[in-house]
């Protein structure tokens, strides 16, 4: 049964906490997809929707600036040294778009026989192997991420005895949206700030992990490397009993570079 005449012609999406907008055209653009099926097969009122009557998908909102475009003309365009090709096809294939699929299958295919072919050569192409790492390194975007982390802590009554503490279960990040997604992923949390478009900042996003070393590993993995760290420290409660604990709390921010002098 075809119930595309029970949708409006312009559809609100959020994808992931991703919010997007696009014509029912589009969305229905490759038969038999998963988005196809919702928008033409089904109605309205069998869609999830947000709080804002916005139909739900729970995807990569990321990455799902790319599928939509891929159906806007079937055809795919994706930027220079673009490192998320596994996990867009991944996208692809949720979704049921086989040429889409494909054709990414085809693009890794060709960048891993690219490195293969410099591989078996002599050591001259392994050196060359080497330059070409370096200089796809070199073209990844440059950038800071500042990583926040507030936590509190109990100092006893004596001062001799270990310190009790009491870790906020919350790390900040703060940056440009794209940056940030590159280097965390699905591991960050956006609903404070879902609709940031991705070359702008925002100071608003956290990490849905607790430990600052799982934070580090992934900024150094995508090239990132510290520049700069602060430290504030403030009484938080005092009592006039002297036998009482002070509490402390603390603030500390981290700032990361790529692309800068070290």
């Amino acid at each position: 049964m075809n119930n595309n005449s029970h949708f409006s012609e312009i559809i609100e999406l959020n994808v992931g906490g991703q919010v997007y907008v696009t014509r029912h055209a589009t969305l229905i653009s490759v038969a038999d997809s998963v988005l196809w099926n919702m928008f033409s097969q089904q109605k309205p009122k069998e869609l999830p929707r947000d709080s804002k009557g916005r139909y739900f998908i729970d995807r990569d909102g990321f990455l799902f600036r790319y599928i939509l475009d891929y159906l806007r003309d079937l055809n795919l365009v994706l930027p220079d040294c673009f490192p998320e090709k596994c996990r867009l096809q991944r996208e692809a294939e949720f979704f049921q778009l086989h040429e889409l699929s494909k054709c990414l299958s085809t693009k890794m295919s060709k960048d891993s026989s690219v490195s293969e072919d410099i591989c078996q050569g002599d050591p001259d192409e392994g050196a060359l192997l080497g330059a070409v790492r370096e200089s796809a390194a070199s073209q990844r975007r440059s950038g800071y991420i500042t990583i926040g982390y507030r936590g509190t802590y109990t100092i006893g009554r004596d001062i001799q005895t270990d310190a009790k503490f009491r870790r906020v279960a919350r790390i900040t990040v703060c940056g440009k949206t794209s940056l940030a997604k590159e280097v965390f992923g699905d591991t960050l949390n956006d609903s404070r700030d879902p609709d940031r478009p991705p070359e702008r900042y925002t100071s608003r996003y956290y990490l849905k992990f607790n430990f600052l070393e799982q934070a580090f590993d992934k900024l150094s993995e995508a090239g990132f490397h510290m520049v700069a760290c602060s430290s504030t420290g403030t009484c938080a409660y005092v009592s006039s009993d002297p036998s009482e604990d002070k509490i402390w709390a603390s603030y500390t921010e981290y700032v990361f570079s790529r692309g800068g002098r070290r």
